[in-house]
């Protein structure tokens, strides 16, 4: 891929056990700083710093924020969340002065009115396609969390700014860490490149853990009705997170999507909520993915109880098989044996070099938006997989495409 000067391309709150408490360890050392060319970002010529907006100031976005730190080549400028109180322990923690600090559901669009030269978006989900169209239109580069939407007409809306931020030569990068791993990589290019393990015929995979939302309990309990309490406990709601099989479940099914390098055609699932009387969020899914030439991949996740907790992907070929586990083992068993390793620290590990990638690539102006199309792919499938088990029927991904639903949280009473 060359961007349009013709230069060849180089390639919050989440709470409980999720996967920096499931697996992270910390980076305490700073990435390598390079000076940056001036005038590759809006006010480079006065700074050799590339100047970060964090949109989403939960804990993840904090986390988030520290690592870009760390990295030697960002200065964090700005900073939105709804809550004024968590853009406030977010600025005096990064020492931003108050006019950087932006509250209220409209405080991105202030945010990028208060000219950074690039955003790390971190908020719910719901809102990821908005904020990231945004801040295209306003010229500045795009660090996305994902899920990178909730539904169909929003991973529309992530193409089409993806696409405008190709036409401006912004960077667009979206933040997968397994998708960085040198094991995850060597493995999957053996399956794909070599046939290591031969035709594949099935496979399984699973996101199992304990429930990420705990905290976010008591605000629910409350008063379930509140907007701002729904949205302080937005891991609970279906509209504002997307469903735990999209907002969590995405990474086991986006290396079943990686590893088959495609979409499936149908789905048929079930699922549903046991463990909680809070949200309507789901706590357990089973879905069976078809793909072409009747490939079968049996998904299921559960986010209750305690024990079994891996994020898994396994597929099984006439030669062979690869094994994958975030943060763990991956490998390849058959006629063509790869050992591979682990990276224990993967979800710090991952989003590190993501965010290295994309100075590189600010800096260097040798973009490359690798990362958008099969990030698509697998949120789409997540819907996919979401509506089949919402059904409880056959769900094809042509239905799935003809889809103009649009998840609506209804948080009238909020303020701008």
């Amino acid at each position: 891929m060359r961007n349009k000067s013709g230069k060849p391309s180089a390639e919050d709150g989440r709470s409980g056990v999720n996967r920096r408490q499931f697996f992270a360890g910390a980076v305490g050392a700073a990435m390598p700083f390079s000076i940056m060319k001036p005038g590759l970002a809006r006010g480079s010529q006065v700074s050799s710093k590339i100047s970060l907006g964090m949109i989403g100031c939960g804990s993840r976005g904090t986390w988030l924020a520290d690592l870009f730190r760390k990295h030697g080549g960002y200065e964090i400028a700005a900073a939105h969340d709804y809550f004024p109180e968590r853009v406030n322990a977010f600025g005096d923690k990064f020492n931003l002065p108050a006019a950087r600090r932006f509250a209220g559901l409209k405080g991105f669009q202030r945010l990028l009115e208060a000219k950074v030269d690039a955003v790390a978006i971190e908020s719910p989900p719901y809102f990821h396609h908005e904020q990231a169209a945004a801040a295209v239109e306003a010229g500045a580069h795009v660090y996305l969390a994902k899920p990178m939407a909730v539904d169909v007409p929003g991973c529309r809306s992530i193409e089409a700014s993806a696409k405008k931020a190709e036409d401006k030569e912004l960077a667009y990068l979206i933040d997968f860490q397994t998708r960085t791993d040198p094991f995850y990589q060597e493995a999957i290019r053996r399956v794909q490149k070599e046939g290591a393990i031969g035709r594949i015929i099935s496979g399984e995979a699973s996101y199992l853990a304990s429930s990420p939302w705990t905290r976010m309990f008591p605000d629910l309990e409350a008063n379930p009705q509140d907007p701002e309490r729904r949205l302080r406990a937005w891991g609970l709601s279906r509209t504002l997170s997307g469903d735990i099989i999209t907002e969590q479940n995405i990474h086991a099914i986006d290396v079943m999507t990686w590893v088959l390098d495609q979409r499936p055609v149908k789905a048929l699932g079930t699922g549903g909520l046991k463990s909680r009387a809070l949200g309507d969020t789901w706590d357990h899914f089973s879905v069976i993915f078809w793909f072409s030439e009747d490939v079968l991949v049996t998904f299921y996740s559960k986010q209750y109880g305690a024990g079994a907790d891996d994020i898994c992907c396994q597929m099984f070929g006439t030669e062979g098989s690869i094994d994958t586990h975030y943060a763990g083992e991956v490998s390849i068993k058959g006629k063509a044996n790869y050992a591979g390793g682990r990276d224990g620290m993967m979800y710090t590990s991952g989003a590190v070099r993501n965010i290295a990638t994309f100075y590189d690539q600010v800096t260097s102006g040798r973009l490359d938006y690798s990362t958008v199309a099969p990030s698509v792919r697998s949120n789409l499938t997540t819907i996919l997989g979401r509506t089949a088990a919402y059904q409880r029927t056959e769900f094809t991904w042509d239905e799935l495409m003809r889809s103009e639903e649009r998840l609506d949280p209804h948080l009238d009473g909020l303020k701008e």
